[in-house]
């Protein structure tokens, strides 16, 4: 029969897999996946780290922060 001692032919091992790679993609994939689980920057932030970078100058960093301050 289909279910004597409870085998269903291998189904109990194929869940097995099917909930482990469950579990492995809900909690061990990465952080950078697009859309998921990533942090916006603020616009503070992303000014600071132009600054920090040397892409603008301090005039440039200190007229947007008062800029962005104003807002």
């Amino acid at each position: 029969m289909l279910y004597e001692n409870y085998n269903f032919w291998g189904m109990h091992l194929v869940w097995w897999f099917a909930w482990g790679f469950l579990l492995f993609w809900i909690f061990l994939t990465p952080y950078n996946i697009p859309g998921q689980r990533t942090k916006n920057e603020s616009p503070l932030e992303i000014l600071k780290r132009r600054f920090a970078s040397g892409q603008i100058t301090q005039d440039q960093y200190l007229e947007y922060k008062s800029t962005l301050d104003k807002n």
